[in-house]
């Protein structure tokens, strides 16, 4: 892949460590570079004219391009290598599950990990009070659903370990921090979690 690439990231975010996992499991070294969220270091002047304008990470540097968002960032490092399947319809369903964690496992199960361990319960502005009975339920279908589909196999799209898992992965493992969530309701879910975890290459999240 030529000089390494650069991962733009805070380390507690499950959407950068979807962007380490995939390289460790890939054997494909990157170089890391963290930012402060909560301090605010990701809408600095400097970072929004040179990172990511969104002022978002994770943010994958390639030589002088920059590529924001997690899941495109995991699919440049994939790309033709094992965890993209190479079945036209299985690569579709691959995608399938990486949109479903984007927008119904994320905004739900990350959301309220972050609220409840950085902000804290008694923090929380009257929004985000009226929305977590909301994002906890839809968080809840997010994983009943997920748990239902690996009850009958051992992987979300395809036969082997793809991003679909990489992506969903990342958050699902630690829904408990936020304590709204019990992983012990989804048993093919904490199946999965120890397959991914037994995979050579992996690392953990710190």
């Amino acid at each position: 892949m030529g000089d390494r690439p650069i991962l733009h990231e805070y380390a507690a975010s499950g959407n950068c460590y979807k962007v380490r996992l995939t390289a460790a499991l890939l054997d494909c070294p990157i170089e890391r570079r963290e930012y402060d969220i909560v301090q605010g270091e990701t809408r600095t002047p400097d970072f929004l004219a040179n990172v990511n304008a969104n002022g978002r990470i994770p943010v994958l540097q390639v030589g002088d391009r920059f590529l924001p968002e997690s899941n495109a960032a995991c699919f440049w490092l994939a790309d033709g290598t094992h965890l993209v399947p190479y079945d036209r319809f299985e690569r579709a369903d691959m995608l399938h599950w990486m949109f479903f964690e984007q927008y119904n496992h994320e905004p739900n199960v990350a959301t309220l990990r972050f609220w409840m361990k950085w902000i804290g319960a008694d923090n929380l502005s009257d929004a985000q009070r009226t929305q977590l009975p909301l994002k906890q339920a839809a968080g809840v279908a997010a994983l009943k659903l997920m748990n239902e589909h690996l009850a009958a196999r051992e992987w979300l799209a395809g036969q082997d370990l793809s991003l679909a898992d990489i992506a969903l992965y990342a958050y699902t493992h630690v829904a408990e921090e936020g304590g709204l969530f019990a992983l012990s309701d989804y048993p093919a879910v904490q199946r999965w979690i120890a397959r991914v975890e037994a995979e050579p290459g992996y690392v953990r999240m710190g």
